[in-house]
């Protein structure tokens, strides 16, 4: 088969503003096009973001000319294929209407051969506003549906099929961007058309049986190869429009989720008329454990008969301008993911069903997917013409992702049940707004069984379960949850102490971006956390406010804005972390621990791990330490202090190593070997010390577990007392030595949170560590950037951020 690619240099122009008419380029958005020709500003600099309002006020035109052949044309059909189509557009053929698009999830692929010529043809996409559209709907409804206020900063955003988050968010820009994110392509068919090749696995014990089922135009006697792995089969299309063969494969290579295995994917390729289909499938069998127990009821993911500790974070769309997103970008993220021992990502509900090149990566990374259906935070109709709209996008997008190894779970919202809560008019009348609810979510999950009876669906994150609409941000025995009671509500770090979640698909604390970060958005004037253009980047209303309260809880007030910028990242690991090791340190009961979140999408401050840039914030060096297959998170019980070792592992591992107690001048008051071996999956007591032997020196000592497991090191420092403002620290003086990508760290006293930042691209083998004297750390710089590197480097320690 031919294609005739659409992608490149196409033509912005608006009826609104007829002197714009500008090149844009496809896949892309308006808004980089217009910033490209200088028409205007860049959104994330400064406090640009409201300077940019006017272009969602307007209507967009795209224009593109393409030529078609004699040979194209004499085809059967030319079926143009359009996905990522944002959002209210009508696509024109030489003038003629060929589509009505409202939903900019849906995939499209439309015969346009009726609408040709020979020669040259013009392709033209004309995009409406969203915002008008939106409130039209509003005034078409049987009843008022409330929006998310606190986020959207454009009104009944809810009601359109478009990427949520688009019209803002706590975290994000208002950008309602314009365009088509995907690549844009006409399909040359000669006499049959390949439409879809799906496959499911039937597993028995040690073996598994692969049906592929091929779609096609209903049309019989055509021949199709298939070939799976080192297997090839030939069989004919039939006139129902599906043929399918089967694969037997008596001892498969089991993917595995990162941590666990390997990840091999066995090739699938699917020919006719030629036409190809390829994908990458993995092999591996997948339950959800939901089993009532003691407890209440486990939420377990067990894979090839396994169960999994699930580690990871919420992502969001990368970009809040498609155009910036990449496959170099992509690969990134996800292998930052990885690189800080995630094997779980949740794609949350008020973004975006993410591009092909996503799940790939997560399936060659080991990377499970939480895949949440685009709902968030809202609530949303259940007339008949929403849920015919809804319909076809959820249909597609399983049909389109399900052979992805990587995802083990459909999702259909992020919050809606609670969000019946939130908003006056659902206060008001719970019941017809649950049963509102419930009657657009049943579709949603009929449609989802229909298109792969394989997973399980899930009601809602959070949900107690299957049709329980419970408090599931504080019913910790069941079900999947999100605290959100330290952040939020104001608690301290140990409320995370209090719960014994199932597994937490959502915990966060904010922390404000590097100064490396800063000097990229924020002009030197402004280098203050309530100046115009920091508060521009700050959207949460009570962010700033909760990081600086939380400071003078736990810590001595910094003495300076870039001390301020690196404390506010000290904390948000602590916060973290506080709940991680807990969470894990309790395992079996709890099996997954998702933080909010993983990435930016401009920049911003957040709670993320990864800064906009890519950069790595101190909560991510201390996630690759929390999160590792072999962990020794400290815990305390039964009035003593303990060390754990937990294993996410499917074999045993030997842990040797040494617990220290120290005091802040760096002498050793007391130290333990440590020589165990723990089982796989294993959770176990490897020392403790009763209260009564160090509660005395709680403010003047801390302990400092350093050990190796199969060459790998793993350290972990705790401090009696959790608010360190109160410890009797020495300041370190750090002597820094760099010789090429190659920095050496020694200090007098001990130094806590070493962390070190430059302005250039790349990161560091480990940062925001313990620094003891005597012991010299080299960190090597992983990067190209070294003469920045050389210029820029710097190295915080907590002792001299006041």
């Amino acid at each position: 088969m031919s294609q005739v690619s659409l992608n490149g240099d196409w033509t912005l122009t608006s009826p609104t503003h007829p002197t714009i008419c500008i090149p844009m380029t496809i896949p892309g958005d308006n808004y980089q096009a217009l910033y490209h020709a200088n028409i205007i500003t860049d959104p994330y600099q400064g406090v640009n973001e409201k300077d940019v309002q006017w272009v969602r006020e307007c209507d967009w035109h795209l224009s593109h000319t393409f030529y078609l052949s004699q040979q194209e044309l004499n085809a059967s059909s030319l079926l143009l294929n359009l996905s990522r189509l944002d959002t209210l557009a009508d696509v024109f053929i030489n003038g003629e209407l060929v589509l009505h698009s409202t939903n900019m999830f849906q995939l499209h692929h439309i015969n346009i051969k009726p609408f040709v010529e020979l020669g040259d043809n013009i392709i033209s996409v004309h995009f409406s506003r969203v915002d008008k559209e939106g409130e039209q709907r509003a005034e078409t409804l049987p009843m008022p549906i409330p929006w998310a206020v606190g986020n959207n900063k454009v009104p009944h955003m809810n009601l359109i099929r478009k990427t949520q988050c688009h019209s803002g968010w706590d975290w994000g820009i208002c950008l309602l961007v314009s365009g088509i994110y995907d690549p844009v392509y006409i399909d040359v068919i000669e006499h049959i058309t390949l439409l879809s090749a799906q496959t499911e696995q039937i597993w028995h014990q040690n073996r598994v049986e692969v049906n592929v089922t091929i779609n096609h135009d209903p049309i019989a006697d055509h021949e199709i190869t298939v070939t799976f792995g080192d297997q090839i089969q030939m069989t004919t299309t039939s006139k129902t429009g599906m043929t399918t063969v089967s694969f037997h494969i008596t001892e498969p290579e089991l993917w595995w989720p990162s941590g666990y295995g390997e990840q091999p994917l066995y090739s699938l390729h699917v020919d006719l008329n030629n036409q190809t289909i390829s994908k990458k499938i993995g092999l591996r069998e997948l339950v959800l454990n939901n089993k009532p127990d003691q407890i209440g009821s486990a939420m377990e993911f067990v894979i090839n008969g396994f169960p999994i500790n699930s580690k990871g974070a919420n992502w969001i769309p990368m970009d809040a301008m498609p155009s910036r997103e990449s496959k170099v970008r992509y690969r990134e993220l996800l292998g930052s993911a990885k690189d800080a021992n995630m094997n779980m990502i949740r794609v949350w509900g008020g973004g975006q069903y993410e591009s092909d090149m996503f799940y790939d990566i997560c399936d060659e990374l080991g990377l499970m997917v939480w895949q949440d259906m685009m709902f968030a935070c809202s609530l949303y109709p259940s007339t008949d013409a929403f849920i015919d709209e809804v319909e076809p996008e959820i249909r597609q997008q399983i049909q389109r992702l399900k052979d992805h190894p990587s995802i083990v779970i459909w999702c259909g919202d992020n919050e809606v049940i609670g969000a019946i809560g939130w908003y006056d008019e659902s206060k008001n009348n719970k019941t017809t707004y649950t049963v509102n609810y419930d009657r657009l979510n049943r579709n949603i999950a009929k449609w989802v069984a229909e298109e792969d009876p394989n997973r399980r669906f899930w009601t809602s994150s959070p949900c107690n379960g299957d049709m329980d609409f419970g408090d599931a941000w504080h019913n910790d025995n069941r079900g999947d949850m999100h605290f959100w009671d330290v952040w939020h509500s104001g608690k301290s770090f140990d409320a995370y102490l209090d719960i014994k979640p199932r597994f937490c698909s959502e915990f966060g604390f904010q922390s404000w971006p590097s100064f490396a970060e800063v000097k990229t958005f924020v002009p030197e004037e402004d280098w203050n956390v309530t100046s115009p253009t920091f508060e521009a980047h700050q959207k949460n209303g009570r962010g700033n406010s909760i990081i600086t309260e939380m400071f003078t809880r736990y810590f001595r007030f910094p003495s300076s804005f870039e001390n301020m910028l690196y404390l506010s990242q000290v904390q948000q690991a602590i916060a973290i972390k506080t709940g991680c090791d807990y969470w894990r340190a309790i395992s079996p009961i709890c099996r997954g621990m998702l933080y909010w979140q993983l990435n930016d999408n401009w920049p911003v401050s957040s709670w993320s791990s990864i800064e906009y840039s890519g950069r790595w914030k101190q909560l991510h060096y201390h996630a690759k330490r929390f999160f590792a297959p072999t962990y020794l998170p400290f815990e305390i019980s039964n009035n003593e202090v303990r060390i754990r070792a937990v294993n996410d592992c499917r074999n045993e591992n030997h842990i040797d190593g040494t617990v220290y107690w120290m005091d802040f001048n760096g002498e050793i008051l007391k130290q333990w070997s440590i020589n165990y071996s723990i089982e796989p999956d294993g959770n176990d007591v490897i020392w403790s010390l009763s209260h009564e032997k160090y509660h005395d020196c709680a403010n003047n000592s801390f302990f400092f577990v350093d050990a190796f497991v199969n060459g790998k090191q793993l350290q972990n420092t705790w401090f009696a007392n959790q608010r360190l403002k109160q410890l009797t620290l020495k300041k370190a003086n750090i002597e820094v030595v760099q010789e090429g990508a190659s920095i050496t760290l020694r200090t007098d006293n001990p130094a806590f949170f070493v962390h070190l930042e430059h302005d250039g691209k790349g990161r560091f083998s480990d940062s925001s560590f313990t620094l003891l004297p005597e012991n010299p750390v080299t960190i090597t710089y992983i990067g190209d950037d070294l003469e920045t590197l050389t210029n820029t480097l710097r190295v915080y320690d907590l002792s001299n951020s006041y």
